[in-house]
């Protein structure tokens, strides 16, 4: 393959670093979970932003999440059309294999996808609106959630609403999948849904009782 080209060097820096010091002190441990395979207890569904960083968040080791990163933290609706659909994919995976006891959807401030949703069903971002925009069609997701929020005034207040629609509309679709609903029934899994203010370090959970969020 022409077109793959070496690691940078910073990278080859980083890992040669990390098999130096991390991975030798931990050797047995990474030596277990490549033998006994991974046994997550809860699968995380976030942002590809690099600022978002779920493991440091909740001091994570390695097999303790199932991580699944797309744009804007999104989850489809069930869709069995026999198209490829990688999220939907990850989902059924840590449902039905993994038997994850959680699934936790997490949101964040300055969410570059959730603003591109914004501009585009305002009007902004004609662009994201062509059938070639990989980005607008992904984005189509979370149009129910603008509806909900392009009445609120305050442009600021109305983004940051609908960053936290992005994880109510993805909750809301997990509940279309059967074998997710049916892990719900049987008292096996629970879903979660959060919102991280990336500069204040603040986490909120949303609030099964009333659908607001509130500081963890």
């Amino acid at each position: 393959m022409q077109f793959a080209k070496p690691l940078p060097g910073y990278l080859v820096n980083r890992y040669q670093g990390w098999k130096a010091t991390t991975y030798a002190e931990n050797q047995a441990w990474y030596r277990r979970l490549s033998e006994e395979g991974q046994h997550p207890r809860a699968m995380i569904i976030s942002c590809c932003d690099s600022r978002v960083h779920v493991t440091s968040i909740f001091g994570a080791d390695q097999g303790e999440f199932f991580i699944h990163r797309n744009i804007a933290n999104l989850v489809p609706p069930f869709e069995p059309d026999g198209a490829q659909h990688g999220t939907s994919a990850a989902v059924e995976y840590a449902v039905t294999s993994l038997k994850v006891a959680h699934i936790v959807v997490v949101g964040h401030s300055s969410c570059g996808g959730v603003a591109g949703c914004h501009a585009m069903c305002s009007g902004e971002a004609p662009e994201l609106e062509k059938k070639s925009s990989f980005v607008g069609r992904w984005m189509d997701i979370l149009r129910p959630g603008y509806e909900r929020i392009k009445g609120i005034e305050d442009r600021t207040m109305r983004i940051e609403a609908l960053e936290k629609e992005a994880v109510r509309v993805s909750l809301e679709n997990l509940m279309t999948f059967p074998f997710v609903k049916q892990a719900m029934q049987g008292d096996l899994l629970t879903l979660h849904g959060l919102w991280n203010d990336i500069g204040e370090g603040a986490l909120e959970y949303l609030r099964a009782e009333d659908g607001t969020f509130a500081p963890v």
